[in-house]
């Protein structure tokens, strides 16, 4: 299990992906359109990622896109949450 200030780093990455792609987690959750366990699965998902560092540069160079970057392990996640 991934350490606390692990999860707290990609649980940020993560929402920041989300936010570029159009997506609120909080918000898809209240709705339910995203349990809880579904985005826990996500967050470890991401802590599994060879691509952190480059996250984070992705990030700081897009302010929206339509599509997450090709390393992305949630990106077709928030898509599709997107295009619900």
């Amino acid at each position: 299990m991934p350490g606390r200030k692990t999860l707290e780093e990609h649980a940020h990455l993560m929402d920041q992906m989300a936010d570029r792609l159009g997506v609120d987690l909080d918000e898809a959750e209240l709705r339910g359109d995203l349990p809880p366990e579904t985005r826990d699965a996500m967050l470890l998902s991401c802590t599994n990622c060879t691509s952190p560092e480059d996250c984070a540069h992705w990030l700081e160079g897009h302010a929206a896109s339509d599509e997450a970057p090709a390393y992305c392990r949630n990106g077709s996640k928030i898509r599709d949450l997107r295009d619900a």
